[in-house]
């Protein structure tokens, strides 16, 4: 299998987060670096799915799939009322 190639990358953090991160890696018996990869791979993730779906939302703004924000707030204002609107929509 090859493997992939990679690029060192270095960072300034704060002492007690980088002995979080030994204790993170001491516990699930891994190395620094692998705990590193895996954090910045699920932040890196996060980061992309809000991306998308800001740019899902932005779309929709364009195409004038908005919701009336008075409706919304009527909605809101109905919750934990003894006849709560529907969903707006």
């Amino acid at each position: 299998m090859k493997q992939a190639a990679t690029k060192v990358l270095t960072a300034h953090v704060p002492l007690p987060l980088a002995e979080k991160v030994d204790q993170m890696a001491a516990r699930l018996e891994r190395s620094r670096g692998w705990i590193m990869k895996q954090a910045l791979s699920t932040w890196i993730a996060q980061e992309e799915e809000r991306d998308r779906l800001t740019q899902e939302a932005l779309a929709d703004v364009d195409a004038g799939l908005v919701i009336d924000p008075l409706a919304v707030q009527a909605w809101a204002d109905s919750l934990g009322t003894d006849q709560p609107l529907p969903l707006p929509r």
